[in-house]
């Protein structure tokens, strides 16, 4: 039996779909000697700080530094506190005993570094030491999926891929339980402090543009502009030196008047690029900048076209087209 393992329940099911599977389970599809099942989004995390012996918050704990990273279940908020989820639980039992019955794994989740941390961590939660191929494509049509499995790769060609967002993962840990725990505590532990990789400096950048913003005293300039012609073109120049009064710009302005002669002009044919693709990134901006878009906004509805086959994979630094899609290309273009 070959279990394939995608990171969502949809993904999963339209995988199926292009397969011919129909039969429905509990946590899983089958049909056609393939079994398809699936996370939702990270089933597993890094554990928390008392599960390697930091308990409460101490400065004595400080810095806190596991000798070796463990993996938790994804927790949940109960009257009776924070708890594994029990979903979360269920289906990590089913993918165990598929996986233990499989004869051949398939990979399946996104085509990202985090779609890899999804299922490595799962892999070795479930201590499964099976080999496994991977599925890479960046869209869901019925032509990319069955291009894609004709194409599987190694598992192990994603190695470094899984590494960088180990590290990520690590990093984000290190510095978000460290340091919300000595500001939070320096402050007298009034309240908690949110320290992170990323929310923090980018804190940072808001806190130093809302001060520009507010400290900016607008400034008085000239700068002289003519407008010569030659052969009955016209030409505009303007001064890249700017001048503090009006004055002193219709000094330089009188002089360049009378003296100011255009030689020769050149035309050179010059082509420019087109512009690239979008990443997730220059997206974002783009949509808030034209349509007021939060990034969250922009990502939900990246997703959801992309499920719907409409764009490729939305998750991306990348700005180039995948060769599974290129290929595609001009006969998209010729619908246009």
């Amino acid at each position: 039996m070959k279990v394939i393992i995608a990171e969502k329940p949809s993904v999963a099911r339209e995988i199926a779909r292009v397969f011919g599977a129909a039969i429905k389970r509990e946590g899983f599809i089958e049909g056609k000697g393939y079994t398809f099942t699936w996370a939702f989004g990270h089933l597993l995390q890094l554990a928390a700080p008392q599960e390697y012996g930091f308990y409460g918050w101490n400065v004595q704990n400080l810095p806190m530094l596991p000798q070796k990273f463990k993996l938790s279940i994804r927790k949940v908020k109960t009257k009776d506190g924070v708890v594994d989820d029990p979903a979360v639980k269920k289906q990590l039992d089913i993918i165990k005993k598929l996986f233990d019955e499989a004869s051949e794994i398939i990979v399946a989740t996104d085509a990202g570094r985090e779609g890899e941390l999804i299922f490595r961590y799962i892999y070795y939660h479930l201590k499964c030491k099976k080999p496994f191929k991977r599925l890479w494509i960046s869209s869901q049509t019925d032509t990319a999926i069955k291009e894609g499995f004709r194409n599987l790769k190694p598992g192990s060609d994603y190695d470094t891929l899984f590494y960088s967002a180990h590290c990520r993962s690590q990093s984000d840990w290190l510095v978000g339980m460290n340091a919300t725990q000595a500001l939070s505590l320096a402050s007298g532990n009034r309240a908690v402090l949110s320290l992170g990789r990323v929310q923090t400096p980018t804190l940072a950048m808001i806190c130093a543009r809302y001060l520009e913003n507010k400290n900016f005293v607008p400034e008085l300039y000239y700068q002289v502009a003519i407008q010569p012609d030659k052969d009955g073109m016209t030409f505009r120049a303007i001064s890249e030196k700017r001048f503090k009064t009006k004055e002193e710009a219709q000094v330089v302005l009188n002089r360049v008047e009378e003296n100011a002669l255009v030689l020769s002009v050149e035309a050179k044919p010059r082509k420019e690029p087109p512009p690239l693709l979008h990443d997730l990134s220059s997206l974002q901006q783009e949509a808030n900048k034209k349509k007021g878009f939060t990034a969250d906004q922009t990502l939900a509805l990246l997703q959801n076209l992309y499920e719907g086959k409409l764009v490729t994979y939305p998750r991306t630094g990348s700005r180039y087209i995948g060769d599974d899609v290129f290929a595609d290309v001009p006969n998209l273009i010729s619908k246009f």
